[in-house]
């Protein structure tokens, strides 16, 4: 059966065995998998609101910490199908060892340079290019390992609550580093990074390898690396999937850029403010992950629901009228963002073959975090010409426009599949 017919497209979280959600975590090598997944985007996030909190204290400019964005994603954008065939290529456990020692590395030495009170603006950029190339390469190895921890068997709500999880530490790790930045500055958010990471390499190593369902290396070559382009091309539903997530990371994942021009010029709430949004926002995060792992039959059409009510939910809390209600709509901003994310990447992986699934993922991440890039920089423009209101109003309207219309080209392909 074709890829793109209908059953195919709207089945993609339908489970073909009676596995519950939670039945992987009975797993030894899985249950270090999810804590080395939580801690590593939780620190890895915590690091980037860091550098775009210290980028706007060294400047005072939204758009300056819009360029500090875009620095820390582009990367991934143009290494990322090289990442993808590396992955594939090499054991994922190895490139995971490499990735983590550059992260812990960098993490203490620009705590150290911080702390030290002489740190420039320049040099938080080149970090913020240095953990784009790292994470370009970190996060399909990641996202692929999963295959052999839990092999065949369970696969499916593996990944669900993988991703869940993966994302609901995106979340907690810029508020955790909120409340850090704001008792003890962001030299101290750099060093949890740190320390986050070296604990990520113990979990690395005490992975049993025995209990792995090891996959064989892909060969090398320049078709292999066109290998992952042409795969997605030939499969619309997946293809639209992946435009959709960047397109959504471009309009709507702008968060540090948005988040840190209400706390200075909406609300005037400062540190304090920035880390209490960022929390609200992971405890709505959380109950998005939570959902978001047990809906195993939500398909195409609930994915591009999703997508819409993102771009809602954030232009309704950029017109509310009080701080109150305005953190109350980051709750549910968060837990959108948590449920869209957590299917659209969950559809992703599963549709994709074991044999080229690193590539396609290195073709989904830079996308949507290339897509967070570009969003950083058209939210920071925004911010300055027209105001924080306009510029959240503006994304998550562009946002919902995304859904609108790949969802009607989700429609017509399938149109074109039955007929």
């Amino acid at each position: 059966m074709s890829s793109d017919s209908p059953q195919s497209a709207e089945s993609l979280h339908t489970p073909q065995t009676p596995v519950r959600w939670y039945q992987p975590l009975t797993q030894h090598n899985y249950r270090l998998y999810m804590g080395m997944t939580f801690a590593g985007s939780m620190g890895v996030w915590m690091q980037r609101l860091a550098q775009d909190w210290l980028v706007l204290q060294l400047t005072g400019s939204p758009a300056a910490v819009g360029v500090a964005v875009a620095l820390q994603f582009l990367p991934m954008l143009v290494i990322g199908p090289l990442s993808g065939l590396l992955v594939d290529m090499f054991p994922k456990r190895s490139v995971m060892m490499v990735c983590q020692s550059a992260i812990a590395l960098l993490a203490l030495g620009l705590a150290a340079w911080d702390a030290g009170g002489n740190i420039t603006v320049w040099a938080v950029y080149g970090s913020c290019i240095a953990l784009g190339v790292t994470s370009a390469v970190d996060g399909p190895a990641r996202q692929v390992f999963i295959n052999e921890v839990v092999g065949d068997a369970g696969l499916r709500p593996a990944i669900g609550v993988n991703n869940a999880i993966g994302q609901f530490g995106a979340m907690v790790g810029p508020a955790l580093g909120g409340v850090v930045i704001a008792q003890a500055g962001s030299a101290a958010a750099f060093a949890a990074n740190a320390l986050l990471s070296v604990l990520v390499l113990v979990m690395i190593a005490a992975v049993r390898p025995a209990l792995l369902h090891l996959t064989a290396p892909a060969s090398r070559g320049r078709g292999q690396l066109l290998a992952g382009f042409g795969y997605v091309r030939e499969r619309p539903s997946l293809l639209l999937t992946i435009v959709l997530a960047g397109l959504l990371g471009a309009f709507g994942m702008n968060g540090p850029v948005v988040l840190t021009a209400f706390a200075e010029r909406v609300w005037h709430n400062g540190a304090a403010g920035f880390g209490l949004f960022n929390t609200v926002g992971a405890i709505g995060a959380l109950a998005g992950a939570l959902l978001a792992a047990r809906l195993r039959t939500m398909g195409r059409k609930g994915i591009v629901a999703a997508a819409g009510l993102f771009g809602l939910s954030q232009l309704v809390a950029a017109l509310m009228p009080n701080l109150v209600a305005f953190t109350v709509m980051l709750a549910v901003v968060g837990l959108m963002t948590l449920v869209f994310l957590t299917s659209a990447a969950t559809a992703v992986q599963v549709e994709a073959d074991p044999e080229v699934r690193g590539r396609v993922m290195a073709l989904y991440l830079p996308l949507l975090l290339g897509g967070h890039a570009l969003g950083g920089l058209l939210a920071g423009w925004l911010t300055e010409e027209f105001g924080v209101r306009t510029g959240l109003v503006v994304t998550g309207a562009l946002a919902m426009l995304s859904a609108a219309v790949v969802g009607l080209l989700l429609w017509l392909n399938s149109l074109r599949v039955r007929n």
